[in-house]
């Protein structure tokens, strides 16, 4: 007798073959058996049987760039990621996260997560337990039952202000290095999946200073190689912004060449050919360069509740801004406050980047109601304005009355999402960059599994649709491969049973919202979905119609496990 037995479904295998309609058996926490319906199907008895009817059935969704790195202390579901059939994440990248750290000097950590990441630094005190030193020590403390997998990597920032203290914005010495390595090396051996460093302008502390090694030398990163090509896992998660400059380039090259382990480069759209053809080159040779790629161009939700709110830059609405959500959209209706509003000088922000947020009226675009992240000239604020015949402020102010998000879409957006859907086609691109956990005041791209099959793979109506064989493969075998999780991702007899039952027809995102449910009641965006039947974990069902089932038969996952 089987565990679970799932019949009837249209099979998505997650290597990128053709769909088939069939059944799937499971036992303990794997596979054991799938027949095509052609073969008969599978007759068994089990303890539990689900008639898919038809529906998809995918493996789970694997997300290889998160920042549950605290939450998982106090989130034993991780959401928002399982509510969108994700079943395995990847945490501690872009070289941020929780250890190793000296007793005592948490509070550095914490403000670096906060001022990168845009997480509350209160609900990181109150919600983070601590008590470790060592990145094994880390480990061990969350290693308890969740709803998914979860998996971190040893981070590049920590590392240095664990070996060098004060010194870690400065230049590191030989021995800081062997020490880094040596730390590196150890929290690998304590099951860490890889390394991730931030070599990103736009990653700053709160005195504005670069975090630590933003400028670290090629000869830091390839001391810190050297403890990986000691040991026999490990992916190395690099973001930069001078991924077009030779000599950046050429350090990567160097890295992947003496470690000979799998190396992830965050890109854009707006990134030059260079680094596609370095990974050209490179996997051609055996090695293994991947650009990661997400399905939407970097972007921020801006809003009333938000970290980012356009009406911020007027005066006035200093007299409003500690009302009631209600009371402030209220407010932007009345016409007495709006010609106050409208008579106003506006103010510069601080950050040159957050001017250019607030101000940029033919790019702040009033989130489409179908939720495709690809709009046009006409859902801008300009564009609103123009077509009705109103002050740009005007605009801006129903828009915020109305509760409606404003999209900010980061670089060159040329109106569609050619240049995203043509990098995820790129047989050396990795899908990634959901940032589930973090910058929770401005985006929720942890839905974007959910986004990848409802729109890039359905819906998309400016330009060519993803196949949803290649979108599936895309977020289980394919991501899973790029940190050696090997036995998952795919849904034949052998791998884990980590599977989506899907109504793909019904498959929707809801719009996103600010909910107050961190420690100290810190603010987060988050977005829900509509369509998942079922999520399976280690062959325990998870959620069921969105629902918790009460299962949590996730674990951490170990690199030398």
């Amino acid at each position: 007798m089987y565990d679970l037995l799932i019949t009837n479904a249209r099979i998505i295998d997650g290597t990128g073959a053709a769909a088939f309609h069939g059944d799937v058996a499971v036992q303990a926490n794997k596979i054991v058996a799938v027949e095509t319906a052609e073969q008969g199907g599978i007759k068994a008895a089990a303890t539990r049987v689900i008639d898919a009817e038809g529906r998809l059935l995918t493996p789970g969704f694997v997300d290889i760039h998160t920042h549950y790195d605290g939450q998982v202390c106090w989130d034993k579901q991780v959401t928002p990621s399982c509510w969108h059939g994700v079943t395995t994440v990847v945490m501690g990248n872009c070289g941020v996260g929780f250890a190793p750290v000296h007793p005592g000097t948490e509070t550095a950590l914490v403000e670096l997560m906060e001022s990168v990441e845009d997480i509350p630094g209160t609900a990181l005190h109150e919600g983070i337990p601590w008590g470790w030193e060592s990145f094994g020590e880390y480990l061990d403390s969350i290693d308890t039952p969740y709803t998914m997998d979860i998996g971190a990597q040893v981070p590049h920032v920590a590392v240095r202000h664990y070996v060098m203290g004060e010194r870690c914005y400065g230049d590191a010495t030989p021995d800081d290095m062997a020490q880094m390595a040596a730390v590196t090396r150890q929290g690998l051996e304590d099951g860490a999946l890889g390394f991730s460093t931030s070599r990103f302008y736009g990653h700053l502390d709160k005195r504005g200073e670069f975090v630590p090694g933003t400028h670290a030398g090629a000869d830091e990163m390839l001391a810190i190689g050297d403890a990986l090509a000691e040991i026999d896992h490990g992916t190395i998660e690099i973001i930069s912004d001078r991924l077009d400059d030779d000599a950046e380039q050429q350090w990567i090259e160097g890295l992947a060449r003496r470690t000979g382990r799998p190396l992830t480069v965050l890109v854009s759209s707006n990134v030059g050919p260079g680094v596609w053809d370095l990974a050209d080159r490179l996997n051609a040779e055996g090695l293994e360069l991947r650009p990661q790629i997400g399905a939407r161009p970097a972007s921020i939700l801006m809003s009333l509740e938000g970290t980012v709110n356009p009406m911020r830059q007027f005066p006035s609405f200093s007299e409003i801004k500690s009302l009631p959500l209600a009371e402030r959209r209220e407010k932007l209706r009345d016409p007495e406050f709006r010609a106050r509003i409208m008579g106003d000088t506006a103010k510069v922000a601080r950050f040159a980047d957050t001017q250019k947020m607030i101000t940029a009226w033919d790019r702040m675009y009033v989130l489409p109601t179908d939720l495709s992240y690809e709009p046009g000239y006409e859902d801008s604020i300009a564009g609103v304005a123009e077509a009705q015949g109103i002050h740009i402020r005007e605009a801006l102010m129903n828009a915020m009355a109305d509760g409606r998000p404003i999209l900010y879409l980061i670089g060159d957006y040329p109106g569609h999402l050619e240049k995203q859907r043509m990098g995820i086609e790129h047989q050396h691109s990795v899908f990634g960059l959901s940032d589930g956990g973090a910058h929770c005041g401005v985006l929720c791209d942890a839905s974007m599994p959910t986004y990848m099959l409802a729109y890039m793979s359905r819906d998309r109506s400016k330009g060519p649709r993803l196949g949803l064989e290649f979108t599936v493969h895309k977020m289980t075998q394919d991501t899973a491969r790029v940190y050696g999780l090997n036995d998952r991702g795919v849904v034949a007899p052998g791998y884990k049973a980590d599977l989506n039952i899907i109504d793909f027809e019904q498959l929707s995102l809801l719009d996103p919202e600010m909910v107050y449910d961190l420690p100290a009641g810190g603010k987060r965006l988050i977005q829900k979905a509509r369509g998942y039947v079922a999520t399976i974990c280690n062959g325990e069902v998870t959620y069921e119609n969105g629902e918790h089932t009460g299962a949590m038969p996730g674990r951490l996952v170990r690199g030398h496990a």
